[in-house]
């Protein structure tokens, strides 16, 4: 009997258990360390699972990925995001497409997404091994070696790692000889202490644009103030573009941020201004006069605005500051927060080291890869877990038709 191993009970381990073309002569069986499987398929999303994103052209579905945008173009023509809408729709499960692009199960709950899974690798006769925490991986005579802490060293003919972001996996690869890149953290929120935007959490600007002073580095997107900075998705796109500088940094930094994307600082001027000789007895707290918070609105004015003072008694110099608070305001940057539990790393194995038409290593016949354990990550929206979806498909498919062919011959 054939065996294949996978390591990691995550969204990619499943997946590619999901789609393996096994026959009674193959036993598929998943290594997971921990107690428990698809821990972040439960908690993506705030608990709905954002499945993907409604981006069908790979060419453009690439430049959402700041690793890994070259390598993956081959392999999301074979499996993209539409093809992930017609998998679990095949298997019952409806997804939709929200204003933003993310996608969701109509359910709006991971559990849908967990159960699918599930579903489709016991019908497969998958094994599942939890508390099988893996500590050395080796090879010989064509055949792969996996030892378990405190277990027997199983023997398996392919092996997909998809371990995660795991030192430990991080470790046992680098000593079977892979290159493997540091992993930093990707997709987190900005810490900030800030007197505009202290006592705001919780209020948001729909489209703000936000740069990181003296990089190429910037993003538009809805930012959110939180109790500690900023967060929000023009804030999350940002940190995984810009990861592994802002580790070079220690995460201190500036960034320049303009609360109404669509105007700049001119426009603006014109527009408040105009409020001055439409409305010279309106008081400038009494309404936004942009399309931000009411409160986040007085916040970028006191400084220059009194309680009670009337657009008519608003001098040129006091607008000019209200209008780069507005639109190229300057806050600090000290520190980093993980976004939820939604926690991703940029880092993994060199893509250099894989055959990403089949996923598997080009110096190590047998051993093949999929999901977050490559040198890949994406910004936020559905875009981590495609790459998963996508690289563990192509490697069941591979190991399929070689078990196949071998069979055959």
């Amino acid at each position: 009997m054939s065996r294949v191993l996978i390591i990691g009970g995550g969204a990619a381990g499943y997946f590619a258990a999901a789609n393996m073309d096994v026959s009674e002569d193959v036993q598929v069986q998943i290594l997971e360390k921990s107690n428990k499987v698809l821990a972040k398929v439960k908690v993506s999303g705030g608990g709905r699972c954002n499945v993907t994103h409604a981006c069908f052209e790979p060419k453009e579905l690439v430049k959402y990925y700041p690793r890994g945008s070259k390598e993956l173009i081959g392999p999301f023509t074979r499996f993209q995001p539409g093809d992930i809408f017609a998998w679990f729709e095949d298997r019952g499960v409806a997804l939709k497409t929200e204003n933003d692009n993310r996608v969701f199960p109509t359910t709006d709950s991971s559990q849908t997404i967990i159960d699918c899974l599930e579903l489709a690798t016991a019908k497969k006769n998958t094994r599942i091994s939890l508390q099988s925490g893996i500590t050395r991986i080796s090879s010989r005579d064509e055949k792969w070696y996996v030892e378990i802490e405190g277990k027997e060293e199983i023997e398996a003919d392919a092996v997909i790692i998809a371990g995660g972001s795991s030192p430990q996996m991080w470790d046992i690869l680098s000593e079977l000889g892979l290159h493997m890149i540091d992993q930093v953290p990707s997709l987190f929120t900005f810490n900030i202490k800030d007197k505009r935007i202290d006592g705001l959490a919780g209020l948001s600007s729909t489209y703000a644009h936000v740069s990181i002073e003296d990089s190429k580095f910037d993003s538009y997107g809805p930012m959110l103030i939180t109790h500690w900075g900023l967060s929000g998705p023009g804030i999350l796109k940002l940190s995984a573009l810009a990861a592994r500088e802002l580790n070079n940094w220690d995460y201190k930094f500036k960034i320049k941020v303009n609360w109404l994307a669509n105007e700049d600082f001119e426009s603006v001027m014109d527009t408040m201004k105009r409020l001055r000789e439409e409305q010279p007895k309106k008081a400038i707290f009494s309404f936004s006069a942009f399309e931000i918070p009411l409160r986040l609105w007085i916040s970028l004015c006191s400084e220059h605005i009194t309680e009670q003072m009337k657009w008519a008694d608003a001098s040129n110099k006091a607008l000019e500051h209200i209008a780069n608070n507005l639109t190229r305001a300057i806050f600090e940057v000290n520190g980093k927060s993980t976004f939820k539990d939604e926690f991703v790393t940029s880092g993994g194995v060199d893509l250099t080291e894989i055959n990403f038409k089949t996923m598997e290593a080009k110096r190590f016949p047998g051993l093949y890869f999929a999901g977050e354990v490559l040198n890949i990550d994406a910004v936020t929206g559905g875009f981590n877990f495609q790459a998963a979806w996508t690289t563990s498909w192509i490697a069941a498919k591979s190991i399929s038709e070689k078990l196949h062919s071998q069979k055959s011959f």
